[in-house]
């Protein structure tokens, strides 16, 4: 069995061929109809909106000639079965309406309820606007008249609410194609689609609600996963409780190697945050002339200076995990510190400067696996390191993090929205949580110390990062608590030591 089959239907992420293999075992396998299936994604779909709205006001749906345009059908029969003024949209012929979603339009047309073409339609009229126009089948970049309605529907002061996905949303990797729908609530169908999690899906789905169609859980066992999110509730508790007998030798010493002149701050973050995990001793390599401040800022830390890379050697041999690159330039200084890194046994964590150094030099990533790792990038870093765009790394991020998971052998956390963490031979995971406050300064650098520290504890490299994910963007969140906007690195630190110690 893979190891996706034991993955929980909540946590469970699947492309869009597996849902549609997941479906088709429902017909084939339990004798559930095609139509039967339809009418229970619609009435999922309103009964999610009638608890959120119950008096919402005037109703369009906005339909499609496919099965995703079938499931508004059956949303417009109920909506005016309930006594909803309903208005329903068909966009594209009706004459290309087939299938089951033929049968929901003639239930719909027998209910006594209309359907009018798409067009010169008065969205803002609308108090509730239903997306039922492109489902999870939706390959190419939406143009023409289903561009410019969807761009209408964004414009219209109503609630949205996308059937299955926003239409235009890739359901497998979480991109806009062309256009895309912005919706407040997005209920989706059977199972969680990947694209949902990550990606341009973080500003586009709203709240997600996933309806399973009353199919049993051991459906899910007949296709595997295709990856997982993970969330606090469902972390559990890798490191178990401490043992009052412990001491600081138990719990790892995590070196930091970073902080080239005018970048101590960096150095100083990542080693903070290292502490604050639960690393039972944390040292700080860094420029001589950093030394100082950073014992007076926090003297719980061991800091040395180190001119050379010679100056290394003894700091190695204490350390159990070795996180390099925050603040560590990519100037000589930085690039013979990391070499002398890498070409240790010590378990290592690269951010930054180290990834930087990584990405233009063959022999140092010929010696990046000589001992456990994980690599953090950011798109940019990752981009860099796959010799490719910003923009490709973003347009499919578990792509790009398989990618840089063949190519650098080891453990790859791709930060961003809708964090991916991939190893090989496991399932991706997608971190849940994080909010826009993290886009400043220093985040990275107290990501990186979460996983070192997590390392130090006894995790494996993918536990480490995933967890350290999970548990960053937690802290992010119960930070922001008092407003997104302004939040410092910094501010995790009494929040980290909280959720931790609840692993």
């Amino acid at each position: 069995m893979s190891p996706a089959d034991h993955i929980p239907r909540e946590q469970a992420l699947y492309r869009a061929a597996s849902v549609r293999a997941l479906e088709k075992a429902a017909i084939d396998a339990l004798g559930i109809a095609g139509i039967e299936l339809m009418e229970r994604a619609g009435a999922a779909a309103w009964g999610a909106m009638a608890a959120r709205w119950p008096v919402p006001g005037r109703i369009a749906v906005l339909c499609g000639p496919g099965n995703n345009g079938g499931d508004g059908f059956v949303v417009a029969r109920l909506a005016a079965a309930a006594g909803m003024p309903v208005d329903c949209f068909l966009l594209g012929d009706a004459q290309r309406v087939g299938g089951e979603a033929a049968t929901a339009l003639q239930r719909l047309l027998a209910r006594g309820v209309p359907v009018r073409a798409a067009t010169a339609l008065d969205l803002p009229a609308y108090a509730l606007v239903v997306d039922a126009l492109f489902g999870i089948g939706l390959s190419r970049a939406l143009d023409g008249a289903a561009a410019a309605l969807v761009r209408a529907l964004n414009a219209a002061p109503g609630v949205r609410v996308a059937l299955d996905i926003p239409s235009g949303l890739s359901a497998d990797t979480g991109n806009v194609m062309g256009e895309a729908v912005r919706a407040d609530l997005t209920v989706t169908f059977i199972a969680l689609k990947q694209g949902l999690v990550t990606g341009d899906a973080r500003d586009l789905c709203g709240e997600i609600v996933l309806a399973t169609l009353e199919l049993p859980d051991s459906l899910l066992h007949t296709v595997a996963a295709d990856a997982r999110c993970l969330s606090l509730a469902a972390l559990g508790r890798p490191l178990g409780a401490r043992s009052r007998r412990a001491h600081k030798g138990h719990f790892g010493h995590v070196l930091v190697v970073g902080g080239d002149v005018g970048f101590a701050g960096a150095a100083r973050l990542c080693a903070e945050a290292a502490a604050r995990s639960g690393a039972g001793l944390t040292t700080v390599a860094t420029r001589p002339e950093h030394v100082v401040a950073l014992v007076a800022a926090r003297p719980e830390l061991m800091v040395r200076g180190v001119q050379a890379a010679g100056d290394l050697d003894v700091l190695l041999d204490a350390a159990s995990v070795v996180a390099v690159g925050p603040g560590l330039g990519v100037a000589a200084w930085g690039r013979a510190l990391l070499a002398r890194v890498l070409a240790s046994s010590i378990a290592r964590v690269l951010d930054a400067d180290a990834l930087n150094l990584l990405a233009g030099d063959d022999a140092l990533r010929a010696i990046l696996v000589r001992a456990p790792a994980v690599v953090t990038p950011h798109p940019g870093e990752a981009a860099r390191l796959l010799g490719v765009s910003t923009a490709q790394v973003e347009q499919d991020r578990f792509a790009a993090a398989q990618a840089l998971c063949a190519a650098l052998g080891c453990t790859v956390l791709l930060k961003g929205a809708g964090t991916v963490v991939h190893s090989h031979g496991t399932p991706p995971v997608v971190v849940q949580g994080g909010n826009p406050g993290m886009a400043s300064g220093g985040m990275g650098d107290v990501l990186t110390g979460v996983v070192a520290a997590l390392l130090a504890q006894g995790l494996s490299p993918h536990q480490a990062a995933a967890a350290a994910a999970v548990v960053h963007a937690a802290a992010a969140d119960a930070a922001a608590a008092d407003g997104e906007r302004g939040l410092l690195a910094a501010d995790l630190f009494p929040q980290l030591r909280r959720l931790v110690s609840r692993l």
